[in-house]
């Protein structure tokens, strides 16, 4: 990555790799630069705002929606891509491009977190339909099959992104993000409603009395098991269990 000198109100980012945290968890650093951008996450957890200052001509991708506010120096442009995937996933079907000089300033659907995750080009990431918030130009983004039965069972439906290439993918989230990093043969089993983005492999699994039971054909207690190595990027909230709660809140009709 080329790292230029920070812009006014930008930090520069942190050199080497992030501090190890318990159980191969990390500290997210959300400052930082590349290319001719600088970006900074303020209100982490909750009410995130991603921050991004574009040089002259440098252009950066959004997810339609998502800017709250722009200098005036900002152009904005936006890039229709209908596919059939798209449709099943239930994806958006365009993207916003931001052309600098000057700030954007983007935000997540809902209260949550925003953090960028740092593309090398040797690593794939695959990324949870409703969770890409914006990325550099060099990102590549496409729809990716999980097979019928982590479709029915992952609750990212039957697509996910896939994310490759050069850049920086920022990810949005309901909640807070929790990074885990699994070392080789190192396990981690996370409910399939908070998902955020993966590397690791896994296979699904449905919680039962007494253990675990593989090729559930219910929707309860359904869980991922992922081996290492590789990442994990978790919400930790549930957008189902949030939408039930907020279900029962609401008076019954009489």
């Amino acid at each position: 990555m080329s790292h230029q000198m920070p812009m006014p109100g930008f930090a520069p980012s942190r050199s080497g790799p992030p501090a190890a945290g318990a159980s191969g968890g990390a500290i997210i650093d959300t400052t930082g630069a590349f290319e001719g951008m600088q970006f900074r996450v303020d209100h982490r957890d909750s009410n995130s705002l991603l921050s991004v200052r574009l040089a002259p001509e440098y252009q950066i991708k959004g997810k339609p929606g998502s800017m709250v506010a722009m200098e005036g120096t900002v152009t904005i442009k936006g890039k229709m891509k209908f596919s059939f995937k798209k449709m099943i996933a239930g994806g958006e079907m365009s993207e916003s491009i931001f052309s600098g000089p000057g700030e954007v300033m983007l935000a997540p659907d809902v209260w949550g977190d925003v953090v960028p995750i740092n593309l090398d080009g040797s690593a794939e990431w695959s990324i949870g339909k409703d969770a890409f918030l914006a990325c550099t130009m060099g990102v590549t983004r496409s729809t990716k099959s999980q097979g019928l039965g982590k479709a029915l069972f992952s609750g990212e439906g039957l697509f996910v992104y896939n994310v490759s290439g050069q850049g920086i993918v920022f990810v949005q989230s309901l909640g807070a993000i929790v990074q885990k990093h699994l070392r080789p043969g190192e396990e981690w089993i996370v409910d399939n409603g908070h998902l955020v983005a993966w590397t690791a492999k896994y296979k699904v699994e449905r919680i039962q009395a007494g253990g675990f039971l593989s090729g559930s054909h219910t929707d309860e207690g359904l869980v991922c098991r992922f081996v290492g190595p590789g990442s994990i990027y978790i919400q930790t909230r549930n957008p189902e269990v949030l939408g039930e709660w907020i279900q029962e809140q609401i008076p019954a009709r009489q």
